[in-house]
């Protein structure tokens, strides 16, 4: 039978709200937002006064200075960045220039960022840009140049020699804007920003660096030229877009050698974790064929290089230098961790305690047994936990945002634990039933990769899927005399039909909006339990405990037991009376 949900006009809905819900959702800072309340620069005077700064810089990750100046500000780095080893800097600008349009999406382009760097470098001074910039792949020059510059040799624009059968041709007209000769070539500008800056670095890295100055402006001439004509009969990508595309690829590859998984991969791995996690066989599964690669190459990168799996980022290794230096280098390591310019480690799983540890009873046990018991399956763990946090970062969202590191370690370790529950009733071992706890030792022969599969299945089935057909059912019952709020309704009804059958109810999120004008924390909740991870969100325990007061926006717990899966089921249960009560 139908609900009347009683009729709340624009007007009036805040005030509605109010009185129906007794919890008020406060928006919380996030992340970034703290961060620019601090001030970075003060604590780190001693390190940019220090005699010892050029010998610190070398030696640290390019995490922590992309950190430092993502913190600091790109204008206030010159000097740092002047320090920096063309190594370094290669890593910190493929940190830095590629930028996600939203969590788990591949990077693109940043050309914006590309000329900041410029008129960080020219600012630095001519000769000390153009040894940094020839000390970058050419490639990567050419690619961000020619989004600010074209380039053309100067016959282009020379009338020819008349013919007989031919008259003079006066040449190509120059094209409008700001132009210049420089090293045999005409600049031409593509857009005004940043044009002195690219003029002065040129020049520089023609008198300089000549050879790579040439390589540089061939390849900006080739991607200077027309575009090819439109003719239907190809769908091939222009040479600027191929050249990017180049680049990225690069880019990834590189990458991959310091330990990240790129995001096209990490949604690989996790849309076929759903399917593994509720489909295979019994008996002892193979493992995951995207997970099996990336090993595989961990095991080809060289050894010499200092390779580190991404959440697992370093604080800076530092030589020695006696004792007054080792003094040195351990304030300024001090002062780099305090001020938050060093990445922490997410804390070890086996340093979890109170109710988290009792949430994760099932994975502690047994992690702790192979910790004791055997070194080198403690280690393949433990990459495999660092393999799934990269995978979260890389590949998934929560709150449609990007995973942090000690956010995506927490959710790899609560899956795992959530498969590790349900283990024997997927895939019976033996003949256990199910219920019944896993051996000790069961981390010795199976790896975390497959447990994390199952509690990946779970919460996709269990919890996102069950959650859409069980909102869409109840919003099919519903009857709103507001027009504008049961148009809304509708939508999301068609939206969650939609994306159910495509296995995505995540993407019905903005939809579900109109839920937000029955109730607010309701609408929190939901939003928790229909994301790509799904959590429980405070609002929603609130609810069922009867709690009133405030409620941080942000402010959420992991989905790791069977008993959490209850709880979800309890509150579809309620939701009918939650909207329409």
């Amino acid at each position: 039978m139908s609900k009347d949900v009683r009729s709340r006009r624009p007007g009036a809905r805040g005030a509605q709200r109010t009185s129906r819900s007794r919890h008020a959702i406060s928006p919380s800072r996030t992340a970034d937002e703290r961060l620019v309340d601090a001030d970075p620069v003060q604590p780190l005077a001693p390190l940019t006064d220090t005699s010892t700064l050029a010998r610190v810089v070398s030696h640290l990750a390019p995490e922590t200075l992309h950190q430092f100046i993502r913190q600091r500000g790109l204008d206030a780095c010159g000097e740092l960045v002047t320090l920096a080893t063309p190594e370094q800097l290669t890593s910190v600008l493929d940190l830095d220039l590629w930028r996600s349009p939203r969590p788990g999406r591949d990077g693109q382009f940043d050309a914006e960022r590309f000329g900041e760097w410029l008129e960080l470098l020219v600012d630095t001074g001519d000769a000390v840009a153009a040894r940094i910039v020839a000390g970058i792949d050419e490639r990567l020059v050419a690619a961000g140049l020619s989004r600010y510059i074209r380039v053309f040799d100067p016959a282009s624009f020379a009338p020819s020699v008349s013919t007989d059968d031919e008259p003079i041709d006066a040449g190509a007209a120059r094209p409008d804007g700001p132009a210049c000769e420089v090293g045999g070539y005409v600049v031409v500008a593509r857009r005004p920003d940043s044009w002195d800056a690219v003029v002065a670095l040129l020049r520089a890295l023609g008198v300089d660096h000549a050879d790579h100055f040439h390589a540089v402006m061939r390849g900006c001439r080739r991607l200077s030229n027309s575009p090819r004509e439109i003719d239907g009969l190809d769908n091939l990508l222009t040479e600027p877009e191929q050249l990017l595309l180049d680049v990225g690829l690069e880019r990834e590859c590189r990458q991959s050698e310091r330990g990240y998984v790129t995001p096209a991969d990490a949604r690989a791995f996790l849309r076929l974790a759903r399917e593994r996690g509720r489909s295979h066989p019994g008996g002892t599964p193979s493992l995951n064929p995207v997970a099996a690669a990336y090993f595989r190459g961990a095991a080809e990168w060289p050894a010499s290089a200092d390779r580190v799996l991404r959440f697992e980022e370093r604080t800076p290794n530092l030589p020695s230098t006696g004792t007054a230096g080792n003094d040195a280098f351990d304030s300024i390591g001090d002062l780099l961790d305090d001020a938050g310019f060093v990445p922490r480690r997410p804390k070890a799983l086996l340093e979890a305690e109170g109710p988290r540890r009792a949430r994760l009873i099932h994975i502690v046990r047994v992690m702790e047994h192979v910790c004791d018991s055997n070194d080198t399956a403690y280690y393949m763990r433990s990459r495999e936990l660092a393999f799934l946090a990269n995978n979260l970062i890389a590949g998934c969202s929560i709150q449609a945002r990007a995973f942090t590191p000690q956010e995506a370690f927490d959710a790899a370790v609560g899956i795992c634990n959530l498969g590790l529950e349900h283990w024997p009733a997927r895939w019976p071992e033996s003949a256990a039933d199910f219920g019944v706890p896993l051996p000790d030792t069961f981390l010795l022969d199976h790896d975390l990769v497959t447990a994390f599969e199952v509690g990946w299945a779970v919460l996709h089935e269990d919890v996102t899927l069950l959650v859409a057909e069980q909102l869409g059912s109840v919003l099919n019952k519903m009857r709103c005399v507001d027009a504008e709020i049961q148009d809304g309704l509708h939508a999301l009804r068609r939206e969650l039909v939609r994306q159910r059958d495509a296995g995505t109810p995540w993407r019905a999120r903005d939809a579900l909006d109109a839920i937000a004008m029955l109730d607010m924390p309701a609408w929190v909740s939901l939003n928790g339990l229909m994301d790509e991870c799904p959590v429980l969100h405070t609002a929603l325990t609130a609810i069922l405990e009867g709690r009133t007061g405030a409620i941080s926006a942000t402010a959420f717990e992991f989905i790791t037991t069977r008993r959490q899966l209850d709880v979800v089921r309890e509150f579809m249960a309620r939701l009918p009376g939650i909207l329409g009560g």
